[in-house]
């Protein structure tokens, strides 16, 4: 089983789900192989990774304003807040969410669902760059 690996970065406009699925599939290509899975890994511990509606950004929307209603900043009960308002929240959608997707592919192509994408989900409310390592297994 060969093993392909390679690091990216994704710019995140702030809070907000921004697709990176073309990379992933470049990445893929560049790989040379055809059947298996891709590991991807968000390297940060202030935003996370979802497959989402990639059709209708109003889907992503929903997700977004649920999680900050789930998660509202100034909490009078959080006490990690050093870099902001946004702090302790980001951290904490992080660990509701995933850092970490899984994606098989075959015959060179991501398993995605028609309406699927990958998204880097920014929690904090300043642009970000996000380091994203993708390591493909398979033959």
């Amino acid at each position: 089983m060969a093993v392909f690996t390679k690091e990216i970065l994704v710019t995140a406009l702030g809070k907000s789900t921004t697709e990176f699925t073309d990379q992933v599939e470049s990445a893929l290509r560049q790989s040379g192989l055809s059947e298996g899975t891709v590991t991807v890994f968000c390297c940060h511990t202030s935003c996370s990774l979802v497959i989402m509606e990639n059709a209708d950004p109003s889907a992503r929307r929903d997700l977004e304003g649920f999680m900050d209603r789930l998660v509202p900043e100034n909490d009078p009960h959080f006490t990690h807040t050093y870099e902001g308002p946004d702090d302790m929240t980001s951290h904490i959608k992080m660990a509701l969410t995933r850092t970490t997707e899984v994606i098989p592919f075959i015959n060179g192509r991501l398993c995605l669902g028609t309406w699927q994408g990958l998204f880097l989900w920014e929690h904090r409310e300043q642009s970000h760059r996000r380091r994203i390592v993708i390591s493909f297994q398979g033959e």
